[in-house]
């Protein structure tokens, strides 16, 4: 089966690495016209350069901070500018923020809300009036497993992480009438960008590929995930194949997860 976007254009923030980037190569190589959406311009050239290798349809970069309400609007304006409209949306943007209830301050609270929950409301509010007109769109909220199954010290990403669940299966019931499908993607264990730095963090001596495959050893499939199956998952929901698929929440996690 071959997965095919000719035609339509998508916004991913957070895709100069990582998932992200995956995602954007994958998209376009399958004939979407690829936004891309990351704070760092440093990251933006290189992630272009990625992206089109081997692309069918348009990639452009726009250096834009998703937690700041200005940097949406002018970002959407400048992508509806350069393609004329925006079919596909992936919230992806965020990081790992995992700490002690009572030390998370008010301050780190609302940062990571803006980041990962209203991020996410500010960019489908934009794209949805353009998706309903056309009555085709597909949303989907890159989440985590602690979505569904927060552990202790998981906050505040776990709350942020379950509210963005709570808004897709709000969202997949108003936009299915229209066309438009609202999914999620929970992300387990997979070789990314954010491995890579926690890697950098800890110190570790080992090779990375060695401290991967550790990793990945408790993982039921035994290993770790790969950005490419990740993007492979996100481009067929966002295809006419995936057309009767809406309000889901899929584990993206190698069966790790304990909650279905």
């Amino acid at each position: 089966m071959e997965v095919r976007l000719d035609g339509r254009t998508a916004i991913i923030t957070g895709s100069s690495k990582g998932l992200g980037l995956a995602m954007a190569k994958e998209f376009a190589a399958s004939g979407a016209n690829v936004a891309i959406l990351a704070r760092s311009p440093d990251s933006l050239a290189e992630a272009q350069g990625i992206a089109s290798k081997g692309a069918s349809g348009k990639v452009a970069t726009f250096q834009c901070d998703v937690s700041k309400a200005d940097d949406i609007s002018k970002t959407f304006e400048a992508v509806i500018k350069t393609f004329g409209q925006v079919d596909i949306l992936i919230n992806n943007a965020g990081m790992s923020r995992a700490m002690p209830s009572d030390q998370i301050t008010d301050d780190i609270w609302q940062e990571d809300l803006d980041l990962k929950l209203f991020a996410a409301i500010r960019l489908a509010r934009l794209c949805w009036p353009g998706m309903k007109a056309r009555k085709w769109g597909r949303i989907i909220n890159v989440l985590n497993t602690g979505a569904k199954a927060p552990r202790a010290n998981g906050a505040p990403t776990a709350v942020s992480r379950a509210a963005g669940m709570a808004l897709m299966k709000v969202m997949s019931a108003e936009g299915a009438p229209h066309g438009i499908l609202v999914n999620g993607m929970l992300v387990g264990l997979i070789v990314s960008d954010q491995i890579a730095r926690r890697y950098k963090t800890e110190g570790s001596n080992e090779p990375f590929e060695a401290y991967v495959a550790k990793a990945g050893a408790g993982v039921p499939v035994g290993r770790m995930g790969k950005a490419e199956e990740f993007a492979a998952m996100a481009c067929f929901l966002c295809s006419d194949h995936a057309g009767f698929t809406t309000g889901t929440a899929i584990n993206m996690d190698g069966g790790a997860s304990p909650v279905v």
